[in-house]
């Protein structure tokens, strides 16, 4: 099951909001940034799903619903194309935002974790922060619904012993990934 959503930040320099679209692959928490914008249209979402859809590849064929919102960037088109790939698109019902709740709850952690501590000074600065926090997110932070493992972990998980512990900073230091010392 895939879960997509939006969410904003605000731009400190040009004042403006920008909307990032995201999708969650439920069964294994691992989520992909399809991109940011100011203005997101059906147009531009049908684009983004459709990438999606290519650089999954064969991977599509694991996924069979795909949990939306109501709003408007959702068109017959995204709709069309998630069709044809044979995903179903399941708009939920109004007002109730938990049935969505794998992509809220991504959303209140990539605020508290990064949004909310750092100022955006424009869409390229915002993609590159979600580039960067979506590695960390799918690689090595851990995931509670997962006994703590990561969706696709990119280091192996470190024994808890009494060896040494190496700290990287990532995001400038605003998280910190932990790993054992060679």
């Amino acid at each position: 099951m895939l879960a997509v959503d939006f969410f904003h930040a605000d731009c400190a320099v040009t004042l403006r909001r920008l909307d990032c679209f995201f999708v969650l692959e439920v069964g294994s928490r691992t989520v992909h940034i399809l991109g940011v914008t100011a203005n997101p249209d059906g147009r531009w979402t049908t684009r983004q799903i459709r990438n999606l859809l290519m650089d999954l590849g064969d991977r599509t064929a694991d996924f069979q619903v795909l949990i939306r919102d109501r709003v408007g960037q959702f068109t017959a088109s995204f709709d069309a194309v998630l069709a044809d790939a044979g995903i179903d698109a399941v708009e939920i019902p109004p007002r109730t935002l938990r049935v969505n709740a794998y992509a809220e709850r991504f959303v209140r952690t990539v605020r508290t974790e990064v949004t909310d501590r750092m100022l955006i000074v424009g869409a390229r600065h915002l993609r590159t922060v979600l580039a960067e926090y979506a590695r960390h997110y799918n690689g090595r932070r851990p995931h509670h619904g997962r006994d703590l493992q990561p969706p696709r972990p990119d280091h192996p998980i470190a024994d808890v012993t009494t060896t040494r512990i190496k700290r990287r900073p990532a995001l400038d230091g605003l998280i910190n990934e932990y790993e054992r010392a060679a």
